[in-house]
């Protein structure tokens, strides 16, 4: 069995985003999701991104730990 060690920034490359920690924040910051709305249907994602995001989470794939920490910090309270 294969294991993978992704973290967030490996999912920001994963999406083609800029991916240091700098990059990331900024894009936390200048994002969010409102209640109800799932990340994959964001309006600021490609639709190679929305791609991903939808399959990686419809088979459980090894990045959902990633996309829920995303998910998660886009969530401003």
């Amino acid at each position: 069995m294969e294991v993978f060690d992704h973290n967030l920034a490996h999912l920001f490359q994963q999406l083609g985003l800029p991916s240091d920690a700098a990059a990331i924040r900024t894009f936390i910051d200048q994002h969010s999701l409102s209640n109800g709305e799932h990340l994959a249907n964001a309006a600021f994602w490609t639709t190679s991104q929305r791609q991903f995001l939808e399959e990686a989470k419809s088979q459980d794939a090894d990045w959902v730990e990633q996309i829920d920490t995303l998910d998660t910090l886009l969530r401003k309270a």
